[in-house]
C-alpha cells in the first residue's frame, strides 16, 4: 500500500510538480521504516541468505524466524538464519528492501521478492521486473545514486 511518501513520489513526476511540492505539508509526513515488510516479514517471508546461493527467492519457515531491525525475517533453514545472525549487512538486501531502483531517483516504493538482482556482494531488490530491467541498465550508476539517496530518503 502506498505511503504519503510514495503518493509524493509519484505527485512531483507530474507536469505541475513544482507547484503541488510547494503546497505539500513536508511537516505531516512521517519517517518511514528502516526495513520494508509487508505484515511485519521483510522481503514478504523470503530468505535473504537464499539469493546469494544463486537460487532466488525461497519462501522462509517461521520456525527460523529473526527479528532485526523492526522486522521479522524468515530463513528456509537454521543455517541460513546463522549466518545472517551472525552478519546481517552482508546478507540484508541494500536500501532496507526497498525498491533499489526507486532509492536511485530518490524515492521509495514496496518491492517484489522475485524482482531481484545480486551485484558485488551486495542484494538488491526492486518494486516489479519492469523496475529491475530499468535498474539493471546502468547498475554501478544507480547504485552510486541510491548510496547517496539512502537513508536520506527514509523521511
Amino acid at each position: 500500500m502506498p505511503t504519503r511518501r510514495h503518493a509524493l513520489a509519484l505527485l512531483l513526476a507530474a507536469p505541475s510538480a513544482g507547484l503541488i511540492a510547494a503546497a505539500w505539508p513536508r511537516a505531516a509526513m512521517a519517517a518511514e521504516p528502516e526495513i520494508f515488510a509487508v505484515d511485519g516479514l521483510a522481503i514478504r517471508g523470503t530468505d535473504p541468505v537464499a539469493y546469494f546461493d544463486g537460487g532466488g527467492p525461497v519462501a522462509g519457515r517461521p520456525e527460523d524466524a529473526l527479528m532485526w531491525r523492526g522486522a521479522t525475517w524468515l530463513f528456509a533453514n537454521a543455517a541460513n538464519r546463522a549466518r545472517f545472525e551472525a552478519e546481517p549487512e552482508r546478507w540484508a538486501p541494500s536500501y532496507g528492501s526497498y525498491c533499489a531502483y526507486a532509492a536511485s531517483l530518490g524515492y521509495l516504493a514496496p518491492t517484489d521478492p522475485a524482482a531481484w538482482t545480486v551485484h558485488e556482494g551486495r542484494l538488491f531488490i526492486n518494486a516489479s521486473l519492469r523496475a529491475r530491467s530499468l535498474w539493471s541498465r546502468d547498475i554501478p550508476g544507480n547504485i552510486a545514486k541510491g548510496d547517496a539517496n539512502w537513508p536520506g530518503i527514509l523521511g
